[in-house]
């Protein structure tokens, strides 16, 4: 594999076999599962399903370089119904041939049956790479024609492999001068992802040039501080970049929003991971206020499962200039968590005889059921009777918030309660 030396260095230090490539003993090691099937020569059809920067990608290729086969790639997110369909019809005159589709849990449904018959009449080994569990996010028809091969985080000793073998390029190739001296940093912003290690220790020698670079943690927090623009979807600024969306979007500030939706997209976060973040907002900071706000919600969710990517970012763009632009109110989140902190404080009060359900004889004998008045029979479709343990009665946990729709919630609990809530 040609490299150029502008190419990140977690690029040009890709393993070229299996005896240079670090991690996953428990699969490729001597002896292991995977191992075994690579020597063998005989591979099934798989899912590598790991976090980030763990080598999946790199194993993949590792796999076909070994056994010297046919290597399609294909990405989720630029490849659709159309690629897949060319790669199986080319790979139909090069037997054998592995291909492999990186991040397969953003293909849609369409997508992912579109591989069935190639993978079933034996046209390809797939190769699907996954940072998400295949149970939720791959169809069940192919995952059942597949293994699934779970890749873990680098552990401290494998993460120093990394590193030493980082340093020994940049001192050989670069003739620089590095020295470690302190490597917690270092091992803590990587979270057992080699791509970011190595991404780390380059950023860090490229904009620390000195005769001799000594690397402290205070060095590698102050430079990987002043780069906090690069987004980083396993890191921190995951976490930091979904916060700002959601208020934002809490902010009523759509502009915001869609500034925050547009880093995310263009830093590769799952969109479903997004969709989700809206549904959850939906009730939690618009509840009531606009009950609508649910439903777009989650037919945003829904749309993306089924139509994929990249469309589905015009479904989050709409639906996040929607939520933006509703009236707000976290009523309904604050009366559940006001009565949960209440039920814990009071604990299991009994259930009033008239509200406990009574389909047998003795429990009717017992008094269960009595005197509960049927809602429907009455007026208004409504009865004064007591639905709280007598213990807590009148006790008020929804506090209609200060929007239209609510206010009228308000009215309509005060003329059916009079003052026993105090609405």
């Amino acid at each position: 594999m040609s490299i150029t030396q502008q190419a990140p260095l977690a690029e040009i230090l890709r393993p070229e076999n299996l005896q240079e490539y670090i991690g996953q003993a428990h699969l490729v090691g001597e002896g292991a599962i995977l191992r075994k099937a690579i020597e063998s020569g005989s591979i099934p059809s798989m899912i590598l399903w790991g976090p980030p920067g763990v080598g999946k990608t790199t194993l993949a290729f590792l796999i076909s370089k070994q056994l010297s086969r046919p290597f399609y790639t294909l990405s989720a997110i630029s490849s659709g119904v159309k690629e897949v369909r060319a790669v199986i019809h080319d790979a139909k005159e090069n037997p054998n041939a592995i291909l492999f589709i990186d991040e397969i849990h953003r293909f849609s449904k369409s997508q992912q049956d579109s591989l069935l018959g190639a993978v079933e009449q034996g046209i390809v080994t797939l190769i699907g790479a996954t940072t998400e569990n295949p149970s939720f996010e791959v169809i069940s028809p192919l995952l059942s024609r597949c293994q699934t091969y779970i890749l873990k985080s680098l552990n401290r000793e494998d993460l120093g492999k990394v590193l030493h073998r980082g340093i020994e390029y940049l001192t050989t190739h670069q003739e620089l001068k590095i020295e470690i001296a302190e490597d917690e940093a270092l091992m803590r912003t990587s979270q057992g992802d080699a791509r970011k290690m190595l991404n780390a220790l380059d950023l860090i020698v490229q904009q620390n040039k000195a005769d001799k670079i000594r690397i402290t943690n205070e060095l590698v927090l102050k430079t990987l501080q002043q780069n906090l623009a690069m987004y980083d979807k396993g890191g921190e600024q995951h976490y930091d970049i979904i916060s700002a969306f959601i208020k934002s979007v809490r902010g009523s500030d759509p502009n915001a929003a869609l500034y925050w939706l547009a880093r995310m997209i263009e830093g590769g976060e799952d969109p479903k991971f997004i969709a989700r973040r809206l549904v959850i907002l939906a009730s939690e900071d618009i509840g009531n206020a606009n009950p609508n706000a649910l439903l777009l919600a989650n037919a945003c969710f829904d749309t993306i499962h089924k139509i994929g990517w990249p469309e589905g970012r015009i479904t989050l763009s709409q639906t996040t200039v929607y939520l933006a632009n509703c009236p707000k109110s976290n009523s309904t989140y604050m009366a559940i968590k006001k009565a949960q902190e209440f039920v814990k404080k009071t604990g299991d009060l009994p259930v009033p005889l008239h509200l406990r359900n009574a389909p047998t004889k003795l429990m009717k004998q017992q008094g269960y059921g009595k005197d509960y008045k049927y809602a429907h029979d009455f007026d208004g479709n409504f009865t004064d009777i007591e639905f709280l343990p007598h213990e807590v009665s009148g006790t008020k946990f929804y506090e209609p918030g200060s929007n239209k729709r609510e206010e009228e919630s308000r009215k309509r609990l005060s003329d059916l309660w009079g003052d026993k809530y105090g609405y």
